[in-house]
């Protein structure tokens, strides 16, 4: 696989802005196609990772449809990605159930009172239906991202189904892992077929959820291709999986420009880049995002703190070393920047958004398809 071409990525763009490498994310889809035609698996676009819809007509190509965790995700989902769009979230309105019956194929319910209480919407409109269940097997390595967590609201136990109607139930969905590889997959699959197996010949689909890094090096495919195998043909179920960020991995940057360096107790490069506003998850996992030609602190003979422009005073990205001194008006780019970014930032302090663009890398021609202005800013309020 080609490198990302960083250097032209960051000549051409504005600043800031995220840039998708659509070479990249041909790449990935042929992983997943390949598991795909391998397994039987039909695998949906998790919109809650990456919904940037200007690219959809290329993964829509590929995969099966999206999946969507609010009626505004599924609409989306069907306006632009079409195929089909599977919806789940912690608790429905009323309103919301009106709203996915016209956008959905699929409605998972996450609590058997759920069910019942929307079953004059749902029963007979033709929508397949589903229940998310709890195999209360922890994959996760961080709390707030682990849906088998005690006292989890995601997800019905086991001991729930003891008395239960099951009428017209079609499919069961769990969803347990984040940004794993096969193995914690196994594992999981292991513990949910011994609490939950005794119902899978009676349903028609099993969704093994997100969270799976397929497109990662060192993923085991041949692994994931025979557990899917193994659901459909010892149940008979149809087999989905829906993971985000295998799509859009690696695919993306978000390049930027330093603006002042300031010091106190050393240097800090102050950003056009928030972590607050562009990448949140920098401080809500936390995780140390990527950065090209940047190396840990100390490192390198020079070390700086990176932080963004917002009166947050914890809006702080972290410590690198570089090789040489960081001069204001130089262009910094934090790599695999397309996922759980764009879909996740804000307008806090009023910070402008970054720019959304594609980067063809066999042309090396880059189009910005989203610029953010005052306006956007000022109609998400009152």
């Amino acid at each position: 696989m080609a490198p990302l071409d960083v250097e032209k990525i960051a000549s051409l763009a504005p600043s800031p802005c995220y840039v998708v490498d659509m070479g990249k994310v041909r790449e990935n889809l042929a992983i997943l196609d390949g598991v795909q035609k391998r397994s039987g698996a039909k695998i949906l676009l998790a919109q809650k990772g990456f919904s940037m819809w200007s690219v959809y007509p290329t993964v829509a190509a590929t995969l099966h449809g999206v999946c969507a965790s609010s009626p505004w995700e599924a609409r989306l989902g069907r306006e632009e990605f079409g195929g089909e769009v599977h919806t789940f979230a912690a608790a429905f309105s009323e309103n919301d159930v009106r709203e996915v019956l016209k956008t959905s194929n699929h409605l998972v319910f996450n609590s058997f009172y759920q069910l019942e209480k929307f079953r004059p919407l749902w029963e007979g409109s033709g929508l397949s239906v589903g229940l998310r269940v709890n195999p209360e097997h922890s994959e996760g390595h961080t709390a707030i991202y682990d849906p088998c967590a005690p006292k989890s609201r995601l997800g019905i136990r086991r001991a729930e189904f003891e008395g239960k109607s099951l009428a017209g139930v079609e499919g069961l969905h769990f969803h347990t892992l984040c940004e794993q590889l096969f193995e914690p997959l196994a594992r999981t699959a292991k513990a949910f077929e011994e609490k939950f197996g005794e119902f899978l010949p009676r349903m028609k689909w099993l969704n093994l959820g997100g969270g799976h890094h397929i497109t990662r090096e060192g993923y085991d495919l041949d692994g994931l291709v025979e557990l899917v195998k193994y659901f459909r043909e010892k149940y008979g179920v149809e087999v989905y999986l829906e993971p985000g960020e295998a799509i859009a991995l690696g695919t993306g940057v978000l390049a930027g420009t330093v603006l002042d360096i300031v010091e106190n107790d050393g240097k800090i490069a102050i950003l056009d880049i928030s972590c607050s506003c562009h990448m949140p998850d920098v401080l809500e996992m936390p995780y140390r995002p990527p950065l090209y030609k940047g190396f840990d602190a100390g490192e390198k003979e020079f070390t700086y703190r990176l932080a963004g422009p917002s009166c947050l005073a914890g809006d702080v990205i972290g410590d690198w070393s570089f090789v040489e001194e960081l001069k204001i008006g130089q262009r910094i780019v934090f790599l695999d920047q397309a996922h759980y970014t764009m879909v996740k930032n804000t307008t806090f302090n009023g910070i402008q958004l970054p720019s959304i663009a594609i980067f063809e890398p066999e042309s090396g021609e880059l189009k910005v398809v989203r610029s953010f202005s005052y306006e956007d800013f000022k109609n998400r309020l009152s």
